[in-house]
């Protein structure tokens, strides 16, 4: 005989990155993250800023709290709402499903009641003309007016599958109108040191375009060497 799963499960140690650690992705582009990550950590650009980003400012960085729902259920995204901290952003995992909204205005106000720094989920979400005014960053698949169901089972804490990546609790996300990008725990301190290393490279390329750069030099070189052929 099976048994029937527990209706929520709940990890009782929920690991964190340090305030410093948190503070070194505050206003780093998704790119840039990309790109210390050696091109990894983005999720499916499926999901995308609710709206486009057009009526709510969709840029966040925080530690993410995960919560796997499953198909058509928000049951595990409710019972997140009593883990969060100040400037987690709740990464809830939908399954991809698209029949029904993985959140609503009032859910979505909650997580911002509860100090969340955006919310993240591979379903869509209904309520848009609410959610605009609550001011929480939303990255989601879509929108659709119809209701999920909250009977489980869910659990919180937990790693999810989500957007073609696996989020674990504590892992930084880092979101703004390009997309959604994941950075895992024991990687934040390499992460970081490359990020300096990619913004030099990055201000010094846009420096070298405004000043009316048309080629890089290495793409002359690659022209120029043995990997290039000619032919009529």
């Amino acid at each position: 005989m099976i048994e029937a799963p527990p209706v929520l499960t709940i990890r009782t140690s929920m690991r964190r990155p340090s305030e410093a650690q948190i503070a070194a992705f505050q206003g780093v582009p998704t790119g840039f993250v990309v790109d210390a990550l050696l091109g990894g950590g983005a999720l499916s650009s499926s999901i995308q800023p609710i709206g486009g980003g057009r009526d709510v400012r969709c840029v966040a960085a925080g530690p993410a709290l995960t919560a796997d729902c499953g198909a058509a259920d928000v049951l595990a995204t409710f019972a997140a709402l009593k883990f969060i901290q100040a400037g987690d952003v709740v990464v809830s995992a939908f399954a991809a499903h698209s029949g029904c909204a993985a959140a609503g205005d009032r859910l979505v106000g909650m997580m911002k009641n509860s100090g969340a720094a955006g919310f993240v989920t591979d379903g869509p979400v209904r309520d848009y003309d609410g959610i605009v005014p609550v001011g929480l960053p939303v990255w989601c698949s879509g929108l659709t007016p119809a209701s999920p169901h909250m009977t489980g089972p869910g659990s919180v804490g937990f790693p999810v599958q989500i957007g073609g990546q696996e989020v674990e609790t504590g892992d930084m996300i880092v979101a703004d109108r390009d997309g959604v990008v994941v950075v895992p725990y024991e990687r934040l301190d390499d992460v970081i040191g490359n990020l300096k290393r990619i913004r030099q490279l990055e201000e010094a390329l846009d420096a070298d375009v405004a000043a009316g750069l048309k080629i890089p030099a290495w793409v002359d070189a690659f022209l120029a060497s043995d990997k290039t052929v000619r032919k009529d």
